[in-house]
């Protein structure tokens, strides 16, 4: 019984880290209609980014999280001009080429961070790194703790702001009909423009989130786009509320297969779990999402 109860604790912890890399991915996707494959790129140089804040000017990489939301922020602000120009193309050549883009800029992260840093695995330390906390029996590391109350803070912090700020009204009527939103005054090219900025600062700071609790490598990034991916689609595409149920549900399938099959068999499991659900609900668990 114990042991169940701690394989739950941890499949909920860590959900809530997954929870922060999909809301961004998810609200990309929603606005800009394209799936990003550069996600677990973006995940791995903000694990690098915590790295290099803690080994070489000794800092919490957690107190910098805001510090790296913003540099995130502008280097996703840098990057969508390249992308805006290729979603201006058809529509059925506007899909291909922003597979490729986004394909080539994952291929070009990692190899630049294998060139920087090599294959080596890489660890950071936190003030919480080390300290646990007790509760009936089941341990719960407080930097897991810190990093889903962390994801659940987020998560009240972009629902605050879609459903209760003008600009938030404006990225719901772009996800829900682009030029319709256009006629209605909306700049659209600067609502996605933001939002995919936003979506670079959030996978940045997960990313510090996950190397302080894991270790950081440049071949990680593959991981986390499979499992963004997992989560988008399993929410419903494009449907932002949905990443929070889903979020914990990936956690929870990761523990338990870790614990009772192996570890080894976690994206089978997960690849497995994804296409039973989607025979039954196309438009992810709580049927919102795009089919």
């Amino acid at each position: 019984m114990d042991l169940l109860l701690q394989t739950l604790v941890n499949g909920i912890l860590i959900g809530g880290v997954y929870l922060i890399i999909t809301l961004g991915f998810n609200l990309a996707f929603g606005v800009l209609g394209v799936i990003d494959f550069a996600v677990g790129e973006w995940v791995m140089l903000g694990g690098f980014t915590g790295y290099w804040l803690n080994h070489y000017l000794g800092l919490d990489p957690l107190l910098f999280l805001p510090v790296t939301f913003v540099v995130f922020v502008i280097v996703g602000a840098l990057v969508y001009p390249m992308l805006a120009r290729l979603l201006k193309g058809r529509q059925h050549a506007r899909l291909l080429m922003v597979f490729v883009f986004t394909f080539g800029l994952s291929t070009l992260l990692k190899g630049g961070a294998l060139t920087a840093w090599g294959f080596n695995q890489r660890a950071m330390d936190s003030f919480f790194s080390a300290r646990s906390v007790e509760l009936a029996g089941v341990y719960m590391p407080q930097i897991r703790l810190v990093a889903f109350f962390f994801g659940v803070l987020i998560t009240v912090a972009v629902a605050w702001m879609l459903y209760r700020t003008r600009f938030g009204l404006s990225v719901r009527a772009v996800a829900q009909d682009e030029g319709k939103a256009r006629l209605m005054g909306v700049n659209t090219n600067r609502v996605a423009a933001l939002v995919y900025a936003l979506y670079a600062g959030l996978t940045g700071m997960a990313g510090v989130l996950i190397g302080v609790i894991y270790t950081v490598t440049p071949q990680m990034g593959v991981q986390y786009t499979i499992f963004a991916f997992f989560i988008a689609v399993l929410a419903g595409l494009g449907y932002v509320p949905g990443v929070l149920l889903a979020a914990l549900l990936l956690g929870l399938i990761q523990a338990f297969v870790a614990v009772y099959i192996g570890s080894a068999y976690s994206l089978l499991i997960v690849f497995l779990s994804l296409y039973l659900i989607l025979l039954v609900a196309p438009r992810g668990i709580l049927n919102r999402g795009r089919a």
